[in-house]
């Protein structure tokens, strides 16, 4: 199969997808939110407008539009223990020193937090 045929079906799939799902929006919401929340009815254009809306608020559009699921920058609490698991006690106050100047510059005279301050 050439790459211009697979591009279009992939364009054409990713279009059906969008509307389908937008038309689910659509029913789902004037469904429900009228009877419970006493809200208007949404036309299929603002249902899709409610779908993009989600996906950017919520979801992001996968690994090419930088979102999807693989979240790695967020957490950087667990990649932090990681490199600190790995590390002599030296190597992790230096670590340690050197995020605190590059994080903290305003307070680069006070010493490290849980620390004493040094009566130089």
């Amino acid at each position: 199969m050439n790459k211009g045929l697979m591009i279009l079906k992939w364009t054409a799939v990713a279009v059906v997808f969008v509307l389908v799902f937008g038309y689910i929006i659509m029913l789902l919401w004037n469904w429900l939110m009228p009877p419970v929340f006493g809200l208007s009815p949404i036309t299929f254009i603002q249902a899709l407008g409610l779908f993009l809306l989600s996906k950017i608020l919520f979801g992001g559009f996968g690994k090419c539009g930088g979102g999807g699921r693989n979240h790695s920058h967020w957490n950087w609490k667990q990649r932090y223990h990681d490199k600190l698991a790995g590390m002599s006690p030296e190597e992790k106050e230096r670590f340690k020193k050197k995020m605190w100047d590059k994080w903290c510059p305003e307070k680069k005279n006070s010493s490290l937090p849980n620390e004493p301050a040094s009566n130089d």
